[in-house]
């Protein structure tokens, strides 16, 4: 759908100001650990206390993502995407003047509320006013995370060494302010077809799947920090609880006239492969990438300082490979990537689960592995960001919702169960070797699921 205003749209300047939104969300998500221990000693608490300041992030992320894509078609992409800056802005600085950590949490969560609407309502703005450009548009926004995950950790360490962790903080309050000015200015009104509103919002199905979202990553959580010595049981039934409540939003949106998903855009023909896809594909091996750090301490020895910095290669090699993989897209097509990077994605597992070779020391080995795990998700992202979104641009905003809701569903559960694993275990190292071997052998088996993903050659 083309933009009805009047003036043309300044595409460049419109995808820098949404773009500067998905900037500061990626970085937030990897400054505040970072500044961990200091909000630890800077607030008197425990570190455990400290860290769920992460854990409510990603709750609160989770739980909004698919009530913001619907918030997005039902009220507006232009200003669901305001809200949600104003929202982020605001919960940010109220962070910063945390003076409990109670309150820092509780913040935290409001803030990941606000940032849980910037990709569905980004994706939104650009296929309604971008027209046949959409696809190449949308597929940068897979350079733009990478950026964020680099740039992070240096700033967060700059601001705890030299400032204070409230600055971590402070620094998205006059960020977010300036996308506010820049998005009354340049981002368009929406058309008159997405501003439409439904008769009523489905109450029922919003609350049946985000308890169910809620008691699932409560559980996860818990078994993944769970002590050999504790009773196994209360996480058990707290994820019994969750497929009780996710299987009841399941029936309830078949059976309602104005269900808060459509069924088809979750599991229907073309739409539920895409979902897997992404949740197999991409999901998981950015659980992977996470465990690499401690893999690097446990395994080789390598300190946390230069352990931390293995993932600035996969950083590198996700923005590059995005980048050419966006240049061929109308060529290669959807599933074309999908092998090729599939394939890389295996040689990455298989030299991470393998000791060094060829005189290569430790940190260059797991550099290099690294690296191609980034290569492969850099050529993947952008088909798989176009394939679900060229099936109903109608719905951009909620598919994009879907989408990351995905991911983080592949991410989520990878980290929990290995970490369950890993908590059963004495040797970490040998058995996160095991895991990457494991995860190659995995990625090889769902490798077909890449020649039922729908086709597309050319602009949607």
């Amino acid at each position: 759908m083309t933009s009805t205003a009047a003036t043309p749209v300044r595409r460049n300047t419109v995808f820098l100001i949404v773009g500067a939104a998905l900037l500061m969300m990626s970085i937030d998500s990897t400054i505040v650990a970072i500044a961990l221990d200091a909000i630890q000693q800077g607030l008197h608490t425990s570190i455990n206390l400290a860290g769920w300041t992460l854990t409510a992030y990603s709750f609160g992320f989770v739980l909004m993502l698919p009530i913001s894509g619907k918030l997005a078609e039902r009220f507006g992409r232009r200003q669901v995407f305001l809200a949600s800056v104003a929202v982020f802005t605001l919960a940010s600085l109220g962070c910063a003047m945390a003076n409990d950590i109670y309150a820092l949490i509780l913040l935290r969560a409001l803030q990941a509320a606000g940032g849980a609407g910037f990709t569905p309502t980004a994706t939104g703005i650009i296929v309604d006013h971008f027209g046949p450009a959409r696809d190449r548009y949308v597929s940068l926004f897979g350079s733009i995370f990478p950026i964020g995950a680099m740039i992070g950790p240096v700033f967060g360490g700059y601001f705890v060494g030299y400032w204070s962790w409230r600055d971590v903080f402070y620094v998205n309050v006059p960020i977010g302010l300036l996308i506010i000015a820049l998005a009354l200015r340049f981002v368009p009104r929406d058309p008159t077809r997405t501003r439409r509103r439904p008769k009523s919002m489905d109450v029922a199905g919003v609350a049946l799947l985000g308890g169910g979202l809620l008691a699932g990553m409560l559980a996860v959580s818990i078994l993944g920090e769970r002590q050999p010595s504790e009773a196994l049981w209360p996480p058990l039934a707290l994820l019994a609880f969750a497929a009780a409540l996710v299987g009841a939003f399941f029936r309830h949106i078949r059976r309602t006239r104005t269900p808060f998903i459509a069924p088809r855009l979750i599991y229907g023909p073309d739409f539920g492969v895409v979902n897997l896809v992404n949740m197999t594909y991409s999901g998981i091996v950015i659980g992977a990438l996470a465990l690499i750090p401690l893999y690097a301490t446990s395994r080789y020895g390598i300190d946390a300082l230069r352990s931390g910095t293995l993932l600035t290669a996969q950083g590198v090699a996700a923005l590059v490979f995005s980048l050419l993989a966006v240049a061929v897209l109308r060529r290669s097509g959807y599933r074309l990537p999908l092998y090729a990077g599939s394939a890389v994605t295996v040689a990455g597992f298989v030299l991470l689960a393998l000791p060094p070779a060829w005189d290569a020391s430790p940190y260059a080995w797991l550099a290099f592995a690294t690296f191609l795990l980034g290569a492969g998700a850099g050529v993947i992202n952008p088909a798989m960001r176009n394939a679900g979104l060229q099936l109903a641009p109608e719905s951009s905003s909620m598919l994009a919702a879907l989408r990351t809701l995905s991911l983080q569903i592949g991410t989520i559960g990878t980290v929990s169960i290995v970490t369950a694993v890993l908590s059963q275990q004495h040797d970490a190292g040998r058995t996160l070797a095991w895991t990457f071997a494991f995860l190659a052998v995995f990625r090889v088996l769902i490798m077909p699921l890449a020649r039922w993903v729908p086709e597309q050659r050319g602009a949607w």
